[in-house]
């Protein structure tokens, strides 16, 4: 008991945290803005919200501007079962990626983060 409001205190922190030291948001001008939005609606993240990894993955998103779909897979019964249908296992951060009728499942927060940098780093 005493471990697990440890962990919710500290969860809650590095949300704190992130909040107050969140980069700014890439700039870009609308034509270019609204290409990442539409390339970034096959892209769903699940994640738990106070987990230092998605909160990594999170201010990525944020740092380059890509509006991605937010799936609560610790509090919600279907983005759970789903992750574990689609990806096989429960764990995250785990970026959905739907692209050319192919759902591909990608884990683990540095490989997210270099997939978006790579595909929006340069739009």
């Amino acid at each position: 008991m005493i471990v697990k409001a440890l962990r919710v205190g500290l969860g809650q922190l590095i949300v704190f945290g992130d909040w107050i030291s969140r980069p700014a948001k890439r700039k870009r001008d609308a034509a270019a803005q609204a290409q990442v939005e539409q390339q970034a609606k096959g892209l769903a993240l699940y994640q738990f919200h106070a987990c230092p990894f998605c909160v990594k993955t999170r201010r990525a998103l944020h740092r380059l501007n890509v509006p991605v779909a937010l799936r609560d897979a610790k509090n919600d019964p279907q983005h759970r079962q789903a992750l574990q249908d689609g990806g096989g296992r429960v764990k995250v951060p785990c970026l959905r990626i739907e692209e050319d009728g192919k759902t591909t499942w990608m884990y683990e927060s540095n490989d997210i983060i270099a997939y978006l940098d790579k595909r929006f780093g340069s739009i």
